[in-house]
């Protein structure tokens, strides 16, 4: 009896011990954990991926000269590329990103089963049509060939700027989506669509190329002055914005870049810097 009594004992205390491992385990067990694996330490430097310009060039301004004040310390890596800065972000390899517009990220989270959410609105990029042959959207003829961005929505945006300028005829209703196979006339143009980070260095084998803001900043082009035509600002959907993996929008540290981000210091460096090339995102669509 006195046996059975122990061996009662041990079978209970090493449940109990057993119970007591799992328990803990079930902690540390992703899929119980927060997207950003748990309460993040406020202190950690905050990493951020973003395109070189000017992206990187406004993140690197609230790092220098705005986000001491508010104990934030930002790390900006830069990528050059539209995929990369999202896989990184999903995988945890960075805090957030800053580099692309709404339809782009839906496109992306749809076709990559990514969770990647919008956090602030920061500035308007207008697209641009450029050319190293032409003077004049009117001079654009016949049998010429226009480069544009192959991804799905910069490629639909490039093929709205085309068509509100006449250059071309769309389908109705075919909206920011658009595809080469959307063009109803053509008007005898001819179209080579490349990876929107490369049309900039096609510029001079085309007669013509529909280039992204940034891309264009990048290849010393000033949209404001050297675009035969841009985008119009007003009720534009495609505002920039500061992004992350969804369930780190509160990391306090994001909480404080989108604040400083939004400031009145970062309008006033965006307008004197970019003259109009990229505009402050004041009163653009939410980015939710």
């Amino acid at each position: 009896m006195r046996k059975n009594i122990k061996l009662t004992a041990l079978a209970a205390t090493a449940s109990a011990l057993a119970l007591g491992l799992t328990a803990c385990g079930s902690s540390s067990d992703p899929s119980s954990s927060k997207a950003d694996g748990g309460k993040t330490d406020a202190s950690k430097p905050l990493v951020i991926a973003a395109s070189p310009s000017p992206h990187a060039d406004i993140l690197n301004f609230v790092k220098d000269k705005l986000a001491a004040k508010e104990g934030l310390k930002l790390e900006v890596k830069e990528f050059t590329d539209y995929v990369l800065p999202n896989t990184a972000t999903e995988q945890g390899q960075v805090d957030g990103n800053y580099f692309q517009h709404k339809p782009y990220l839906d496109d992306f989270n749809k076709k990559n089963g990514t969770h990647i959410v919008p956090v602030a609105n920061v500035h308007l990029e207008p697209l641009g049509l450029y050319s190293k042959k032409v003077k004049a959207i009117g001079d654009i003829k016949p049998g010429q060939t226009i480069a544009v961005p192959n991804d799905t929505t910069n490629e639909g945006r490039a093929l709205q700027l085309l068509a509100s300028n006449n250059l071309i005829t769309l389908k109705e209703g075919v909206g920011t989506g658009a595809k080469l196979s959307d063009i109803t006339d053509k008007k005898g143009l001819e179209f080579k669509e490349l990876e929107a980070a490369t049309v900039p260095r096609a510029l001079g084998d085309v007669d013509a190329a529909i280039i992204n803001g940034n891309y264009a900043l990048e290849a010393k082009l000033a949209p404001a002055k050297d675009a035969l035509v841009l985008e119009k600002a007003e009720g534009n959907p495609y505002a920039n914005f500061l992004a992350v993996k969804a369930g780190n929008e509160k990391d306090p540290r994001i909480e404080k870049l989108a604040k400083l981000l939004s400031s009145d210091e970062v309008k006033k460096f965006i307008e004197e810097k970019y003259q109009g090339s990229v505009i402050p995102a004041v009163g653009a669509p939410t980015a939710s």
